[in-house]
């Protein structure tokens, strides 16, 4: 596959949790995609190089499950990042990739659903990675386990239930980030998601079982939903330009370099 060719590549692993906003800020940059649904059948690519580019989405299931794409999935992020081929991951994805440089993932003691506090801890790395910020920033969670620091990755922010929620590696010049919480979110998937019956009995369940301080229910989540949500992309946007960086080489085309300006 040429270079004015290659794409980024989607990895889906649940049918409601689609690429939202990253999806959006791809066409808005013009960057060439491609969106495989591994719980669809769709095999897990063999090799990373034919892409400049992968994001891992997030899952209601876990890291440590059975799913026959999970395996695969971390070998081609394990692969990319030996490659220099930059991988994001959202959540799960993030979980996944962590997985991939040898961190272990296990269950929070808590979880955390809905809007929440996320604290900055490394605040170079931090302007770095979301330009300019305050020392909390608001993002949205929906997640059961939490994933370690990689060797030689960095976390740069914390919340008070989930001590890590982004790190870093750099390595052969290209970044690579997972993030545990979904800035990719939009408003409509808000919405589906706290409206859904079974988000209704995961709710009831974590309060029952830890006293939910980490979590909201659907009418929380949605207050005021649509200035959120844009507060929080706008953070995205730029997230997403510092990690297209290492990509924008690759592509060879005018758009990836407009893409970071």
């Amino acid at each position: 596959m040429s270079a004015e060719k290659r794409q980024v590549v989607i990895l889906q692993h649940d049918d409601d949790v689609g690429p939202g906003y990253f999806e959006d800020w791809l066409r808005e940059h013009r960057i060439d995609y491609r969106l495989l649904r591994l719980d669809q059948g769709d095999a897990v690519p063999a090799e990373p190089g034919e892409f400049t580019g992968i994001c891992s989405l997030g899952g209601p299931m876990s890291v440590n499950d059975g799913m026959a794409w999970i395996a695969p999935e971390i070998e081609l992020l394990r692969g990319a990042v030996a490659g220099g081929v930059p991988v994001i991951g959202h959540c799960l994805g993030g979980q996944l990739l962590a997985r991939a440089l040898g961190a272990p993932v296990t269950r929070n003691p808590v979880k955390e659903i809905g809007w929440g506090k996320v604290a900055v801890t490394e605040p170079a790395l931090a302007r770095e990675w979301l330009g300019p910020t305050p020392a909390e920033i608001e993002m949205f969670q929906w997640h059961s386990d939490t994933f370690a620091l990689p060797a030689r990755a960095s976390g740069f922010l914390a919340s008070r239930w989930c001590a890590n929620q982004a790190f870093v590696l750099e390595h052969a010049g290209v970044a690579h980030i997972g993030v545990q919480f979904h800035c990719e979110a939009t408003a409509a998937m808000v919405r589906d998601w706290s409206g859904d019956d079974t988000s209704y009995d995961e709710l009831r369940a974590e309060r029952g079982a830890t006293g939910g301080p980490a979590v909201q229910d659907a009418e929380a989540m949605r207050d005021d939903l649509e200035a959120r949500c844009s507060a929080m992309h706008r953070l995205a946007a730029r997230l997403y330009a510092r990690w297209w960086r290492g990509a924008a080489p690759r592509a060879g085309t005018d758009h990836a370099t407009q893409a970071v300006r």
